[in-house]
């Protein structure tokens, strides 16, 4: 399997608590991010908090194949973070943390994930740089999604070595 890690930060004019509010609820995403083709809920949570949650998410970018995982949810700590772990054709880790810095809410986004598919895992040392921009086009769309979702506020979109 081959293996990255991307982050990404949103920097968003608008409080902490509604860009969590926003980025929590999974099931809307397709309704603001152009990338989130589908969510499905396939499991309820297990502890009140959220915890223990199921998503299957199916994700398209610019390139011509679309992603489904299921993610598991289990980190929730309003309003600063929110992860989990991924299982499908993707599989690893990711964690959204959000911070206030200048009046504006950064939300960082550490996706640590190993590719499943066999035709991925053979490209990967030639077409590694394709699936990075392929996944900073699907986070860009989603900086551009939640900015419109909040009322047209101000931000950018940054994608960060690691």
């Amino acid at each position: 399997m081959a293996s990255y890690s991307f982050v990404t930060e949103w920097r968003i004019d608008a409080p902490i608590d509604r860009v969590y509010e926003v980025i929590s609820d999974s099931l809307a995403w397709p309704d603001w991010w152009p990338a989130v083709i589908a969510v499905d809920e396939i499991r309820p949570p297990t502890e009140r908090s959220g915890v223990g949650q199921v998503f299957h998410f199916t994700f398209k970018g610019k390139l011509p194949y679309t992603l489904s995982f299921d993610t598991t949810v289990d980190r929730i700590e309003r309003p600063g973070r929110l992860g989990g772990q991924a299982r499908g054709e993707l599989e690893g880790r990711g964690d959204w943390t959000l911070r206030e810095e200048g009046g504006m809410t950064v939300a960082r986004y550490d996706w640590n994930i190993r590719t499943t598919r066999w035709w991925m895992n053979l490209l990967a040392p030639i077409a590694g740089g394709l699936f990075k921009d392929n996944h900073d086009f699907v986070m860009e769309s989603g900086a551009t999604g939640i900015r419109a979702r909040l009322g047209g506020v101000d931000g950018s979109f940054a994608s960060l070595a690691r």
